[in-house]
């Protein structure tokens, strides 16, 4: 099984900007030959000499040929792509947690480039980058005809250097100009605060190789802030784009008892059909079983919220739902975003790569979350947004063109009603200094009644 999950790539979110999607990486296995399609090889070779003696310019073989794989893996869906050797190595070191860009997570949508979510504490993020922007003009460039991997290129830079963007958004009248610096990011991946004697606030940002010892540390440092056991847990996994499948276990086994299982995938090949559960040959490193283990007795037992969101993706749907379904937790906020499907990374001889949907991924209880995505227990919007024109604004994987079936359910039939896109979504409260959570955000105070409710009841 451990050599399974060497295999295993990371469940990421369509192209990254900035943070890199990480995902371990696979041989190609062998397997049976199929037939080749001789009457579609044919015609595409005879597209390849048209092309060769007739276009308006020559046209070099290799940008041809890369042009073409491009095409066949972005016809797919949404999250498989064509790495050349410069974004196969900057894969690489953004599974560390520092890397340069904008941090910003990219899908394609139409033609234009459609933020996923901004990650915490980048230049985006403190620019105002929203999850589901559509951006349609990178400084005088418009975006419309590039491929995903032109549009990743031209936003990546030198630190220090700036960018604009020109953004449409859900609720503006006008197309919004955005000026942003590129940095080089270092994302911390989980924070914590003693919001109250008792209780503990635990955010998620992204899922990294040194995310579970990091969550071990800080709940660790939690107790010993309150001098003893904690009344109640908040872990916040909003608009967490996702990260590294083995660290989504290990948080999930955080909480979890040993043997139970977190997530499990089924594709078309060995490789691809996984139980993972909560063990120590499911864990990035071997550390981070070491970290856990050490963990107090309270850890396994303590009243939790887990705060989800239509920016909660990938792994953070993984952890969400393992502790739903043990009803280890009560998940509360709205619904996420729907990204169920598993990316291997296939390397190839030349230095590049593929990453190719394996997978799909299934909770404990057997639900696909592709284009669904995970149900709170507790519907609480950000603010005080209708639910009905929250839900118009919201964009989660469903929304992608050529998106992964669900496997389990019937494609909806989407709402060919117009829109009304006038109410815009509240501001997050933002943190006062010192404080990694705002007083005044309301999902968060929802989540601390809740914990103290339950408290309550447990003394009764």
């Amino acid at each position: 099984m451990s050599g399974k999950m060497k295999q295993l790539g990371l469940i990421g979110m369509g192209a990254l900007l900035g943070a890199a999607l990480t995902l371990n990486y696979s041989a190609v296995a062998e397997r049976e030959p199929q037939p080749l399609p001789f009457e579609e090889l044919r015609v595409f070779t005879e597209i390849f000499g048209k092309i060769k003696s007739d276009y308006v310019e020559p046209v070099d073989d290799k940008k041809l040929i890369t042009e073409a794989i491009n095409g066949m893996l972005s016809g797919l869906d949404p999250h498989s792509a064509y790495l050349d050797p410069e974004a196969f190595k900057e894969l690489q070191v953004g599974t560390h947690g520092e890397f340069g860009g904008l941090g910003i997570e990219v899908g394609m949508e139409d033609g234009f480039v459609k933020v996923v979510a901004p990650i915490e504490d980048t230049p985006a993020w403190r620019a105002g980058i929203k999850s589901g922007d559509l951006i349609i003009r990178l400084d005088d460039t418009p975006v419309k005809g590039m491929t995903l991997h032109d549009a990743v290129k031209r936003m990546r830079g030198k630190p220090g250097s700036d960018i604009t963007l020109t953004i449409l958004r859900k609720g503006e009248a006008k197309p919004l100009v955005i000026k942003i610096t590129r940095a080089v990011i270092k994302i911390k991946s989980v924070k914590h605060q003693l919001v109250e004697p008792g209780y503990g606030y635990v955010r998620i940002t992204q899922f990294q190789e040194p995310t579970g010892e990091n969550l071990a540390a800080a709940l660790k440092q939690l107790e010993t802030a309150n001098k003893g056991t904690l009344k109640g847990l908040i872990l916040d996994l909003r608009n967490n784009p996702g990260g590294l499948l083995n660290s989504a276990v290990a948080v999930s086994g955080a909480f979890l008892k040993p043997g139970q299982l977190v997530v499990y995938t089924d594709g078309r090949t060995d490789e691809a059909r996984m139980r993972l559960t909560y063990s120590r040959e499911h864990y990035l490193r071997p550390s981070e079983s070491d970290y856990l283990k050490a963990l107090p007795a309270w850890v396994k037992t303590v009243p939790m919220v887990v705060l989800v969101s239509g920016g909660s993706a990938s792994a953070s749907e993984i952890v969400a739902g393992a502790l739903q379904d043990h009803k280890r937790a009560i998940v509360l906020g709205t619904q996420t975003f729907g990204k169920g499907s598993v990316q291997t990374i296939l390397p190839l001889n030349n230095g590049t790569a593929i990453k190719l949907t394996t997978a799909r991924y299934y909770t404990p209880g057997g639900r696909s979350i592709q284009a669904k995505g995970i149900t709170p227990d507790i519907v609480v919007e950000e603010g005080t947004v209708a639910v009905a024109d929250a839900a118009r604004l919201d964009v989660r994987e469903a929304d992608l063109e050529r998106h992964l079936a669900n496997g389990q359910e019937p494609e909806p039939v989407k709402d060919a009603k117009p829109r009304d896109d006038k109410a815009a979504k509240p501001e997050p409260a933002k943190p006062e200094p010192g404080e990694i959570v705002s007083r005044h955000d309301y999902q968060y105070n929802q989540a601390l009644n809740l914990l103290k409710g339950l408290q309550l009841l447990q003394a009764r």
